[in-house]
């Protein structure tokens, strides 16, 4: 158990201080390209020997973002732009953003602007991903993000490295939803604050470093007697489920969570990158692989069925969307969420997500009422 507790800690303190890993590698000679969420290819940035880090905002009053984002701007790119003018970024060599909704078009042109010390590099993901040549457009776009990565850094991005950082995040991801796995089995040791710090903690450390330290803390849990949970399970959904306090409100009302489709969590992972000879085509046919997400464009309302048959699988109570404030995509699917959930007998929770105030009052009421239910 103590091994357990130990190595809980190191990802709650990676999860809780990005900061501190940046300025690590960057002592060590590497450089560090932050990449915007959700879908942006970090195995570019691995294979041209680079670290990458995922910028997901963070609890932050902003002062100077509404000079450029206007106050109905998504939560995350509002806190992300405060980090960026206040300074929270600097070290890294670029940041590197997929223009996957209205709010990151308007966000391209501001981050130029306020944040000019930091270079970007914004790509296209294509939305009519059954376009015959939608998968060639996305596999030149990847060419084009690796040249000016090139360019920007010195580094180079050849085959053989991508297609070797591409098996490396395919292994992490399998060793993610292995912990998925084995946290269900040991719902009294990673309790919703600690299963975050470990999905967290991901988008910031080096992929191969995270995945050792994510199998040896599998390894303990699958030593330890199963534990049956006798409370309430929720699954989570949405891009990100903070802050903490949020989670802890769960762990005091005797809820956990034992399923995610998290933006930050697992929704990151259940898509592997395909076999294929050609890394950046085998990197945008994952992309035509991923379903169920908000900003994947599909004909089908497929979201809901899929949260319903993942609480049914997990032994859930009922489905929490973390709707984040002015998150335009995922508000559209929340009513298709909401009605596929209830009609399959479970109550749907809406829980609102905002990285500009640590007010969570709201969402304590509904969770309470939930437990009560």
């Amino acid at each position: 158990m103590a091994d357990v507790k130990a190595l809980l800690g190191q990802f709650e303190a990676m999860a809780a201080d990005p900061k501190a890993l940046m300025d690590r590698y960057i002592a060590e000679g590497k450089k560090v390209v932050g990449c915007f969420p959700p879908y942006t290819p970090e195995e570019l940035v691995h294979a041209a020997g680079m670290v990458p880090m995922g910028l997901w905002g963070g609890q932050v009053t902003p002062s100077v973002a509404g000079k450029y984002n206007p106050i109905f701007t998504c939560s995350l790119m509002r806190s992300c732009m405060e980090l960026g003018m206040t300074g929270a970024y600097e070290g890294l060599s670029a940041v590197i953003m997929p223009m996957l909704c209205d709010t990151y078009r308007g966000m391209a042109g501001a981050w130029r602007v306020g944040v000019p010390g930091v270079p970007l590099i914004a790509f296209i993901h294509p939305q009519n991903r059954t376009d015959p040549g939608a998968r060639d457009y996305l596999a030149a776009e990847y060419r084009t993000v690796a040249e000016r990565l090139e360019k920007m850094t010195g580094a180079q991005v050849t085959e053989e490295a991508l297609q070797k950082s591409i098996d490396v995040y395919n292994d992490h991801a399998a060793a993610m939803l292995d912990f998925c796995r084995a946290a269900n089995e040991h719902l009294d040791v990673v309790g919703p604050v600690a299963r975050h710090a470990v999905m967290k903690s991901a988008r910031f450390a080096e992929k191969a470093e995270h995945a050792a330290l994510v199998r040896q803390l599998v390894e303990q849990l699958d030593a330890l007697p199963r534990h049956a949970w006798k409370g309430k399970k929720l699954v989570l959904t949405g891009i990100t489920a903070e802050p903490d306090s949020l989670l802890e409100m769960f762990t005091a009302h005797g809820i956990a969570v034992v399923a995610d489709d998290l933006a930050q969590e697992s929704r990151q992972y259940r898509t592997p990158v395909p076999a294929g000879k050609d890394g950046f085509d085998r990197l945008a046919g994952q992309w035509q692989g991923r379903q169920g997400c908000s900003m994947v464009h599909e004909t089908r309302a497929e979201r809901g069925q899929m949260l319903v048959d993942m609480a049914k699988e997990t032994g859930a109570d009922g489905v929490a969307v973390c709707l984040m404030r002015f998150c335009d995509v995922e508000e559209y699917d929340f009513p298709y969420i909401s009605r596929d959930v209830e009609a399959a007998g479970m109550p749907c929770l809406c829980l609102e997500i905002d990285q500009s105030t640590q007010n969570n009052q709201q969402n304590g009421t509904k969770i309470q009422s939930f437990v009560e239910m």
